[in-house]
């Protein structure tokens, strides 16, 4: 459960934070577009587990104290918002230019033009990625263990610690994992299937 908890928090925190840099990036906001790169970067470049030590042992140092379920949550969504970010952005820019001028020749705003046009097929084209980013994002709730979180490798551990049932205890840890992930796949691929956009799928 708590590997659920931390994973759900964590995938909604990032596509939040997806949307609002990708909105920033999108309307070119001077300065802020810049610093979203610059997160962007940062994120996607540096492990998760790194920047978990960073939260959980370098932002006390600075006053800034957190606990470990708050930590993962964090870590997550700061990993996770910058995956969010570019598959947001690939679908919005994957949309052809052509359509956003017509909508615009025809009298709709920039909001109108995003909500009405954009978005739609941006939001198919990027599904894909998406599945993928909350996939790669729940998988990667294993390393929390190294904050002292009790999610299901801290568990493993344990109980190989406790009970020294080495097979056993990582035999059921992939089970546990399939049992979380495998229902996400299948949902995944059965929007993906409901949301095939005019050429290029049925």
């Amino acid at each position: 459960m708590l590997t659920l908890q931390i994973g759900v928090l964590g995938i909604l925190a990032s596509i939040a934070i997806g949307i609002i840099c990708t909105m920033i990036q999108y309307f070119k906001v001077p300065i802020a577009r810049h610093v979203v790169s610059v997160y962007v970067e940062i994120s996607r470049n540096t492990p998760l587990l790194i920047q978990l030590f960073f939260i959980y042992y370098g932002l006390p140092k600075i006053g800034i104290r957190t606990n470990p379920y708050a930590c993962g949550v964090a870590g997550l969504a700061f990993l996770g918002g910058s995956y969010m970010t570019e598959a947001f952005r690939s679908g919005i820019e994957a949309v052809d230019r052509v359509q956003t001028e017509s909508a615009a020749s025809l009298g709709l705003s920039g909001l109108q033009i995003l909500r009405y046009v954009i978005f739609p097929q941006a939001l198919t084209i990027s599904f894909p990625a998406f599945m993928a980013n909350v996939i790669f994002l729940l998988k990667e709730t294993s390393v929390f263990s190294a904050i002292s979180l009790m999610d299901l490798m801290f568990t493993a551990k344990d109980l190989i610690g406790l009970y020294y049932q080495t097979t056993e205890s990582l035999f059921l840890l992939v089970v546990f994992y399939l049992l979380i992930l495998l229902p996400v796949s299948v949902l995944g691929s059965f929007i993906e299937r409901r949301m095939r956009y005019a050429g290029f799928g049925s």
